[in-house]
């Protein structure tokens, strides 16, 4: 048998196995998708509830207290910026998107990597597999993601999610097994119960690299915004890439200019925040 041969009988694998899902499991990806549309629904709603720049004096207080007055104005005027390009709704929509998928990411990654951290057999099966996804080109995940949601932010929230998972799977296992053994030891003679070792040794010492992997996922989601906007997403991913087809060159460099800003608000706000995780070290 011919390498074609083994490529056309993997390829039939796959098409039959997506087909099978489809025409079984369409009631239970049809009310996942509800799910997941009624949740990114929801923080849509909170953010286009109030003005434009009631949003962006919550985030520059926010800045305020996180990195300082000055860095707090400037996330103020940066979000104002957005929207004085005309392009709030879909400022709005991006940052709604990034905000479900990467919480979605980080409920199954910080309970899985806290168990891979402590199981390292467990962190020795999880690491191809988190090699495999950081691997493979992000737009790969929008295809089966596709075929089992159809088009809208549903696909581009599953998609997001498994890019964004990763790094704070890895960090956060790192994190819990880099707790210094003295520590844990002192732990052991002073009595403390497993729960007592986690939430007061090992949660601590670990805190700084689950903030690096938080951000990093955050990151990791805007990276997918714009690819995410092939699939009808919404957003400042789909105004570029809408602009693109139609050669609006001045409408794409404003979408871009306004994930750069949006990108770099989140970046240094959950930089900031890992910055005060590694003060609660022990």
């Amino acid at each position: 048998m011919d390498s074609s041969a083994l490529t056309d009988m993997f390829d039939a694998w796959i098409d039959a196995a997506l087909e099978w899902l489809v025409d079984n499991g369409d009631f239970a990806f049809s009310l996942l998708r509800s799910m997941l549309e009624g949740f990114y629904d929801g923080i849509l709603w909170v953010l286009d509830l109030p003005p434009f720049y009631v949003v962006a004096a919550v985030f520059a207080v926010l800045g305020w207290r996180l990195m300082g007055l000055g860095s707090g104005l400037l996330v103020g005027a940066a979000l104002v910026f957005c929207a004085a390009m005309g392009l709030w709704p879909e400022t709005t929509s991006t940052l709604a998107l990034v905000v479900t998928a990467t919480v979605l990411a980080l409920a199954v990654a910080l309970p899985t990597g806290v168990v891979a951290g402590f199981w390292p057999a467990f962190d020795r099966v999880l690491a191809p597999v988190m090699d495999l996804i950081q691997t493979l080109p992000p737009y790969i995940y929008l295809l089966p993601a596709i075929a089992l949601f159809g088009f809208g932010p549903a696909t581009a929230m599953v998609a997001t999610v498994v890019v964004a998972l990763p790094p704070a799977l890895r960090l956060t296992s790192l994190g819990i097994r880099l707790t210094p053994v003295e520590f844990i030891e002192l732990g052991q003679a002073s009595g403390m119960n497993g729960w007592q070792m986690f939430y007061k040794i090992r949660l601590p010492f670990a805190m700084p690299s689950i903030m690096a992997g938080i951000n990093q996922s955050l990151m990791m989601a805007f990276g997918m915004v714009v690819i995410a906007g092939i699939v009808g997403s919404g957003g400042l991913g789909q105004t570029i890439y809408e602009a693109i087809r139609t050669l609006d060159i001045a409408k794409a460099i404003d979408g871009a200019i306004a994930i750069v800003v949006l990108t770099m608000v989140l970046d240094r706000l959950s930089q900031s925040g890992a910055g005060i995780g590694q003060g609660a070290q022990p």
